[in-house]
């Protein structure tokens, strides 16, 4: 996504046509589009306005606060400029939505890496702030003199919702404040409590040490030790085969596995903590015992969910053996969980063994994002087999979703349903994806 800004406005590229997928992957890119078709009372309106979009008919999108405009060509070579209108937050709404979001170091993170953090919408809206667009929030207004959306301002919307999916900031301009703006606000507000935290632990503490001061005394302080070198691989677990017999109870290969598999994550968290930002990682990836899709700051996992990571790294079929015994598991059922683990990690897992029932509205949602993904001519016919799993009719496939909102691919092999790749939040990519490998 291409743009530049001047002040409190941006100016976007015209996008190319949209083939083959959904107009909005992320959640607050849907919520978008949601606000829009509920506000819509033509539904045909919206189809055409889609079509449109999808046909790259959308020029230039100026976004800037309350507004975003662009100029929408017919199929006939006629253009109208279109503008839909989104109410700004208030001064003391912004106040607000800044202090709930520097209460929480996850929100700063996730709007720095252009992402929308749902706990923080959810905070504004138990607040009474809804940052998000609801039904009736998208004013339309166009050339073409149409009362509601027209095809004109539909189109712009759904060209929106492809920005939106790229950077969260495109919303948070519309409601008031640039990225730079907000940027400076968390990071003042943040130093402010940082500085009040500190006072409250050590009492009337100094504001800070004046520089000069702090140069003089460069020669007496002593300097920091030089960062740990990364080993070129993990370290070798010592031997546990002494000639001292074991307690009863304990194995003392199974200990050694333990031990190679904790020296492997500890060369990795290394690894990390030692990689500069935007630097690819030196020595990552150089030990697989943890399974792909696993990160080492994952949370907790059960001792089921363990036994499943320690499977995805492919170790002694005794050990293995003992592992699925361990977590209730037959080795056949153990071995579909190990593929799932290396699409996913745990997430990949609960789709796999646990069943969960959407709510009516995201059950809605879902189905929304069904029909949108694929053109009338490419949709698949899908039946749904459960709360939250779509069979493709006449496919050896199914699509599940996940709680996290994205889809996951499936394929029947022996009469059973197994993971067949990793998740999307686009159900027409997941689906593509399962034919690709097949092919």
């Amino acid at each position: 996504m291409s743009g530049y800004a001047y002040d409190d406005e941006r100016t976007f590229a015209a996008l190319p046509p949209a083939r083959g997928s959904a107009f909005a992957r992320t959640w607050w890119g849907q919520a978008w589009l949601k606000a829009l078709e509920d506000t819509a009372l033509d539904g045909e309106q919206l189809k055409r306005g889609r079509r449109q979009a999808r046909a790259g008919a959308v020029g230039a999108v100026s976004v800037r606060p309350g507004r975003i405009t662009a100029v929408v060509k017919d199929r006939d070579g006629s253009s109208y400029r279109s503008d839909v209108l989104l109410q700004e937050l208030s001064e003391d709404d912004w106040d607000r939505l800044l202090d709930l979001a520097v209460e929480s170091a996850g929100h700063i993170a996730a709007l720095l890496d252009h992402e929308m953090p749902p706990h923080l919408v959810e905070d504004a809206a138990a607040a009474g702030l809804e940052l998000l667009p609801g039904i009736g929030d998208l004013d339309p207004e166009c050339g073409c003199e149409a009362w509601d959306h027209c095809p004109h301002t539909a189109a712009l919307c759904y060209q929106v919702a492809r920005l939106l999916d790229e950077d969260p900031f495109v919303l948070l301009l519309m409601r008031g404040r640039g990225e730079r703006a907000v940027l400076d606000a968390l990071q003042e507000r943040s130093a402010a409590r940082a500085g009040t935290e500190e006072s409250a632990v050590e009492g009337a503490a100094p504001e800070g040490v004046p520089a000069e001061e702090a140069f003089a005394a460069r020669d007496i302080l002593p300097p920091l030790p030089a960062p740990p070198v990364l080993p070129s691989t993990p370290g070798e677990p010592p031997s546990l085969d002494t000639e001292t017999a074991p307690e009863p109870g304990i194995d003392p290969a199974a200990l050694e596995f333990l031990a190679a598999d904790a020296a492997a994550r500890a060369h990795r968290l290394l690894a990390e903590a030692l990689a500069a930002p935007g630097r690819e990682r030196a020595g990552a990836g150089t030990s697989t015992s943890a399974g792909a899709g696993t990160s080492t700051a994952d949370p907790a996992l059960t001792v089921a969910q363990d036994a499943v990571r320690l499977a995805a790294g492919s170790p002694p079929s005794w050990i293995a053996a003992r592992l699925a015994d361990g977590s209730g598991r037959r080795r056949a059922e153990l071995d579909v969980a190990t593929r799932a683990w290396r699409f996913g990690g745990a997430a990949a897992l609960a789709v796999l063994e646990e069943a969960w029932t959407p709510g009516p509205e995201a059950l809605a949602r879902a189905k929304a994002v069904l029909t949108e993904a694929w053109e009338d001519d490419d949709r698949p016919v899908l039946r749904q087999a459960a709360a939250a799993r779509w069979t493709v009719v006449g496919a050896e496939a199914q699509l599940r979703l996940g709680e996290d909102g994205r889809w996951w691919p499936f394929r029947k092999e022996r009469g059973q349903w197994v993971p067949a790749g990793r998740a999307d939040l686009d159900p027409a990519a997941a689906l593509a994806a399962l034919s690709a490998r097949e092919e």
